[in-house]
C-alpha cells in the first residue's frame, strides 16, 4: 500500500524580512503564516519544528495504539508532545533530536511491559524512521 500526503507552503522576500505561509491537504491548516521570526525569534506564527513535534507526536501516539491492540490493551487516555531541537551545526542549521513525553493510562498493564510496548512505538513509528536526529522518549505510565 502507497499513500501520498500533501502539504505546501509559499514564500515572498528573504529570509529576515520575508513572509510565507503553510498549507495541508487536509485543510486543517490553510495558509497558516510562518517565517524567520516565528521559526527563531519566538514571534506568533508557525515553523517546520513545530510541524514536526506534531507529525512526531501523532504517529508514536498511533503507533503505540496499534502495538497495544496487538497485544491486546487498549488506552483509555494517552497524551504525547515533542520537543524538536533546532541548532547550529557543521554547514548551517539542523534537527538534532526529537524528545517524546508520554502520559497514558492503559488498564492491565504492568512498568514492564509499559516500557517494552513504547520503545517499540518509538522505535516503529514512521516519522522516527524519518528523522536523522537523536530519538528519546520519557513515558509515565498513570
Amino acid at each position: 500500500m502507497k499513500i501520498n500526503r500533501t502539504g505546501s507552503a509559499t514564500w515572498k522576500g528573504g529570509l529576515k524580512d520575508g513572509v510565507g505561509s503553510i498549507s495541508t491537504q487536509s485543510g486543517a491548516l490553510k495558509d497558516y503564516p510562518y517565517g524567520f521570526a516565528s521559526r527563531f525569534e519566538g514571534v506568533a506564527g508557525s515553523n517546520p519544528e513545530e510541524l514536526i513535534g506534531a507529525a512526531h507526536a501523532s504517529c508514536f501516539t498511533m503507533a503505540l495504539s496499534l502495538i497495544l491492540g496487538e497485544a491486546g490493551l487498549k488506552a483509555d487516555h494517552m497524551s504525547t508532545s515533542a520537543v524538536v531541537t533546532i541548532e547550529s551545526v557543521e554547514g548551517g542549521f539542523g534537527i538534532t533530536a526529537s524528545h517524546l513525553t508520554l502520559e497514558a493510562s492503559i488498564p492491565g498493564i504492568d512498568q514492564a511491559k509499559f516500557e517494552e510496548l513504547t520503545a517499540a512505538a518509538k522505535a516503529g513509528c514512521p516519522v522516527s524512521k524519518v528523522l536523522n536526529a537523536t530519538i528519546t522518549l520519557d513515558a509515565k505510565l498513570v
